[in-house]
């Protein structure tokens, strides 16, 4: 895989750039800038070599149509701010733009082209459409991990057509991944949560040989604690998963893994309530479970305190509401108390754990932070992902 890091001559070069500002918004404001401020590096290190960018991006899921709400231009005012370089958003029809044309006035050093998604040919991985992008540019540099497990054009089928280089932010990414999965130091520890079980059992049975210690949190143990035959009331679980759960403790046996889940829970009427610690025998059918119980947090806290390697992909509980907070706050402050005597290599990914971590103001504190959420978890899972295939 090449790195724009190691091209000497950028000099004027059209580089035509796929980033993931996928950023969310609350009332109209970007609510969470971390995904902005993890691409800052790759636009300085272009400006710097004089390079002219042409940026891609894509906000939420247009369908294939212009919808003004899915607008780039926030996002671009955003960045004007934090790069203090002027940026020019062009909403006019990709299909009429030229190479030639872009970059007529010599003030323009970095384009946005509008978002991506507002063309349905994106989605669907259409060559031609890819095609055009491509004739824009003189190369093309992928820094957008997290959407690198999507087959779509400017993400896969436009490495066909321009010479193609990984950005530094991916590069970062899949070094970090590679330390939880090939430059493994044990004991290595997994923390899962989330609330479907089944799109992570492909990577929970991927991971059991591989780590020490798999810990399942979040809406998705409310199965294995219903599979060992508690109660959990009202509480959210996928159906027809028993054949999952099986499978995982059974593949567990065959190798040394220990699969953990809560021995104790904190419950709630609705999620707006107030927290009551229960022991997984007492859980009324009127109850949901939405937070791991102090018993639970001591366990997790003594494994981590063992562990030199830990993963961590989704909160412990409905942490939206602080009375469901603490067992993911305390994960968090574990991990980052570890970290200060660097006895541990910490990794953590996806949209709500990132989210909980700057609620807490505490993300530099980790060792890797990826906002990847499908990406991160297909990496690990050994699969390739459209993205860097066509890197390679």
């Amino acid at each position: 895989m090449n790195n724009i890091k190691d091209q000497e001559n950028l000099n004027q070069k059209k580089v035509l750039l796929r980033l993931d500002l996928n950023v969310p918004f609350k009332d109209g404001l970007i609510s969470d800038e971390t995904r902005i401020n993890k691409i800052v590096p790759i636009l300085d290190f272009l400006i710097k070599k004089k390079s002219n960018i042409i940026i891609i991006s894509h906000v939420g899921r247009p369908k294939g149509k212009v919808n003004k709400t899915y607008s780039l231009k926030p996002i671009c005012e955003n960045l004007e701010k934090k790069i203090k370089k002027k940026i020019k958003l062009l909403d006019n029809d990709i299909y009429t733009l030229k190479k030639e044309d872009l970059f007529k006035n010599t003030d323009n050093q970095i384009v946005f082209l509008e978002n991506i998604r507002f063309y349905k040919e994106e989605e669907k991985n259409d060559a031609s459409f890819a095609k055009h992008l491509a004739s824009l540019a003189d190369l093309y540099v992928n820094d957008a991990f997290s959407c690198s497990h999507r087959s779509h054009a400017s993400i896969s089928k436009i490495t066909e057509f321009l010479p193609s280089f990984a950005g530094l932010q991916l590069e970062t990414e899949i070094d970090a991944l590679k330390k939880v999965t090939t430059e493994i130091k044990k004991p290595i520890t997994c923390i899962i949560g989330g609330s479907k079980i089944s799109t992570k059992i492909g990577l929970i049975k991927n991971l059991i040989p591989k780590f020490d210690n798999i810990i399942i949190v979040g809406g998705m143990a409310n199965n294995i604690i219903s599979y060992k035959g508690n109660n959990i009331g009202k509480s959210i679980k996928e159906r027809d998963c028993e054949t999952t759960v099986k499978e995982i403790f059974e593949t567990s046996k065959n190798h040394s893994c220990q699969v953990s889940f809560p021995i104790d829970v904190l419950v709630g009427k609705n999620i707006d309530d107030k927290s009551k610690v229960k022991e997984l025998s007492d859980i009324e059918n009127d109850d949901m479970i939405l937070d791991i119980g102090p018993k639970t947090i001591e366990k997790i806290k003594n494994i981590i305190e063992n562990s030199t390697t830990v993963l961590w992909n989704g909160p412990a509980g409905y942490f939206e509401n602080p009375n469901f907070a603490r067992g993911s706050h305390e994960i968090a402050k574990q991990i980052v108390k570890k970290n200060k005597d660097s006895s541990i290599y910490s990794v953590i990914g996806g949209g709500d754990t990132v989210a909980l971590i700057n609620q807490m103001n505490v993300a530099q504190e980790f060792n890797f932070v990826s906002t990847a959420g499908g990406a991160f978890l297909e990496y690990l899972e050994g699969k390739e992902l459209p993205g860097i295939k066509g890197l390679n």
